[in-house]
This record gives C-alpha cells, structure tokens and sequence, in this order.
C-alpha cells in the first residue's frame, strides 16, 4: 500500500506532499489523536468533547464542538514563532507522567516542563534517575500496581522504595511534608496545571464545559480522569477502548486533505467575484491533483471554501466558510455576518467589510472505520483482580483492581477501583463510577 503521513490540520497526505511541504507535519501526532477520539466521542452520543492527551513528557488539550476539531489557519509555537499552517487547535504544556517535580528557590512546588523521558524515566523505573515524577507519585499512592509488567515485559515490575526515596528527597523534605502528602501534592499540582490547559480551549474559546465529555488518552490519561472532572466540572469522562494507542487510530481513521489559501486584500464591494470563482476553480484541480496522485481510493471527495474577513478598521480576521453556491457579493456578506454574529454576538453596520485570503481545501473521504470491531466480546463479568491500598484525599482505600479488557458490555465498577489494560490504567475515584458502554469505552460519571 501507498505509505501516506499525518498533517496538523488532521487530514493526510501522499509520502511526495510531505516531502514538499514538511511544515504540515508540525504538531501531526496530537492531531491524529484528536482525530480519533472526535470519532469516538460521536459514535458514542457524544458531539462535544474536550480531548487531553497525557503521554511521558507533555498533556494536549483540543475541544471537539458538534463533532468537529476546532481548526486554526496559524498558530505559534516557541519564542512566538508563527507557523502559518492549517492546524487542529492544540494547547500542550509540560505534564505528563514522566514530568519532574521539584522546589524551587521561592519553595513552590513545580511540576515540569522538564521531564525524565523514557531514558532514564520515572525513579521507579530503576534506570538511574533519582527525581520524583508524576509517575513515581501514582506508583507510590497506589494507583499504578507497581508489580504489573510494563511495555509488554520490558520492565518487569517498578520500585516502589526508589519512588518514595525521590519524593522523600525532593519534594517532602524541602517542603516539611510526610511522604504520602507530597506525593498528592505532587499530582495536586499536575492536575491544576491540566485542568488550566481545559480551561483555555474552552471557556477562554467562549464554550462551556459543562457542556462537553472529558475524552482523555495516551498512556496516563486514565489516571487522572476523574480529577479533570472534578476540577473543571465536566459531568462525563469517555475513556476509549485502547487510550495508549488513540493517536495512531487516528492515522488509521483520517481523510487525505489539502489545504491551499490565496490573498485577496480587497473590500467586498471592490471585489470580483467572477476572477473569485475561477480562483478557487484553479485551487480545486491542484488540489485534487494532489489526491489523484497517491492513488488511494476514495468514498467520495468533499470541498471546503473560506474567506478571512473583517470590517475595515479592525485587525483580526474571521474565518467565513461560503456555499460554493454563495460566491457572489450577497451570499459573501451574509455569510460573513453569520460568522461575526457568532463569535461577537453583533454585527456593525454602516461599516466597510474587508475579504482578506482565500481558504481552499479538498477532501478525500476515506472509507470508515468500523469502530464495533472495539466492541467487548466477553458477556460475562469475570472476578476482581484482588484489592490494592490506595492512598487518595489524605487517607488508605481499599481499590478493587479489575482487568479492564475483560469487562462485558454494560459492567458498571464503582470507585475505589483500579481498572488495567496494556495500554494505560485508569484510576476511579471513590464515588465516581465508570459502565462499559457497546463500543467498549468507559462512561465515568459522579455517583
């Protein structure tokens, strides 16, 4: 088959159109994760979702609306360094599990951006490292089974005294803390720093939170799931099926797209809107083109037209998508107001309406993937793993552990429980409570 690579703006493209424009790789493993759990979530019931991404070193953070990943035209990365790509809306900061706690000279207590990585990883990890990080803090609580093989036998079990010594030294001590205190402090201030991440792709963005799912992957989402819930009051978390493998799901479920724009800088009463149509008519065969070219098949092909517009005075822009039916001076300025109205809440008549760029992209739709082949196989509920002592909220629990993966559709575990799979653990609060939907994700829901 024709080898074919991921794009930040959640399409693919042809091996050559990498090797063209390599900029659209930027920022292309987040997005493909957010790719898939936009599927997820709406074959689920659920349109809105609020998507983290908690891997070794870093939490990503998108906001799914109405079934759609919120796409921007630039974004800027570090030393505000702008990278003018077509890009799914991703908020990424320094919190994953192997992210470094320590104190600092004030004696607050950070947690990243400095990670330990995969090499030497975690303090439990025994490979060298003597720093406590977010995962050292979940192995000691006991919400990570410190005996569970890890990476298919690659580490065999995790040292726990390792953990403790790290926590011990870095953080309890300068902090005059018990060992247990500082390891949830640890995860108190990761969660803080996550749930801000939400915060500003939702509520910043003008969206509710309430209003959303909680859809969190990669390999330590599912721990702290039911924290994201209780800090930025989201009534449902959707845990997916395999949360450690989502992103490269998104690979698989992902369209062929190409995006191309064109300046205009013309006021839409100056604007020509038959040199605008046969713009966009060149635009569409480079376009498709392109897709012709990595001869992949295609369900059907999509276009999407957008201007970016403003009112004369002003130095943001609006992204205007426009009915290939609706390019003429009419259906451009209603179609712009819609927009406005939508973001501002008005409009401002009398005033001049400026048609910055034009936006093009073409969409080859690959056929679906049959998101059931996740469905559970299993009908009956098998017994717990045994129980396990965890420390949650300044006391000792009592956790029953379960083999995630063999748990039947419509199983409802309450919390304290410690579910496990391969790919990730998830960690249930007491009073929280997560039932197999048919799809085989976990609904995690307050009791």
């Amino acid at each position: 088959g024709e080898l074919l690579i991921v794009q930040s703006n959640g399409g693919v493209m042809s091996r050559q159109t990498a090797c063209d424009v390599p900029v659209r790789t930027a920022l292309s493993g987040p997005a493909a994760g957010v790719i898939a759990c936009a599927a997820i979530a709406r074959a689920a019931g659920f349109p809105n979702a609020i998507t983290g991404d908690m891997g070794g070193t870093s939490f990503d953070v998108s906001l799914v609306a109405n079934g759609e990943a919120a796409l921007a035209a630039q974004t800027s990365i570090e030393f505000g360094m702008v990278v003018r790509s077509p890009m799914i809306q991703i908020e990424t900061i320094g919190a994953g599990g192997g992210s470094i706690a320590s104190v600092d000279a004030s004696g607050m207590l950070q947690v990243g951006p400095e990670s330990a990585g995969s090499i030497p990883g975690p303090a439990c990890y025994g490979r060298g490292n003597t720093r406590p990080t977010v995962t050292d803090a979940n192995v000691l609580l006991g919400r990570i089974a410190a005996d569970r093989p890890l990476g298919g036998g690659l580490l065999a079990a995790m040292d726990t005294q390792k953990a403790q010594d790290a926590i011990a030294t870095h953080v309890a001590e300068p902090l005059g803390l018990e060992v247990m205190a500082a390891a949830e402090a640890i995860l108190t201030v990761a969660n803080a720093k996550m749930a801000g991440a939400v915060r500003v792709v939702s509520i910043e963005r003008g969206h509710d939170p309430r209003q959303f799912a909680y859809m969190p992957f990669g390999g330590g989402g599912g721990l702290h799931v039911c924290a994201m819930m209780r800090e930025v009051g989201v009534g449902t978390g959707i845990v997916p099926r395999y949360p450690g493998v989502t992103s490269a799901l998104g690979c698989v479920m992902a369209d062929m797209r190409h995006d191309a724009v064109q300046t205009l800088n013309k006021t839409l009463a100056e604007l020509d809107v038959t040199d605008l149509r046969e713009r966009v008519a060149t635009l569409a065969a480079n376009c498709q083109e392109r897709l012709d070219s990595a001869g992949v098949k295609f369900v059907s092909v999509q276009e999407i037209i957008a201007l970016d517009m403003l009112y004369a005075g002003q130095t943001h822009t609006v992204q205007v998508p426009v009915p290939p039916d609706a390019l003429n001076h009419e259906g451009i300025r209603a179609a712009f107001e819609t927009a406005y109205r939508a973001a501002f809440g008005r409009v401002l008549d009398g005033i001049a309406v400026r048609v910055m760029n034009l936006r093009y992209a073409r969409v080859g739709v690959r056929p679906k993937f049959d998101l059931t082949v996740l469905a559970p196989q299993t009908t009956e509920q098998k017994p717990s793993l045994g129980v396990q002592r965890v420390f949650h909220a300044g006391q000792w629990w009592d956790a029953a552990r379960h083999a995630r993966l063999d748990l039947p559709v419509g199983a409802c575990i309450e919390g304290p429980a410690i579910l496990e799979q391969p790919d990730t653990t998830v960690w249930l609060e007491p009073g929280f409570s997560a039932t197999v939907d048919t799809l085989g994700n976990l609904l995690v829901r307050a009791l």
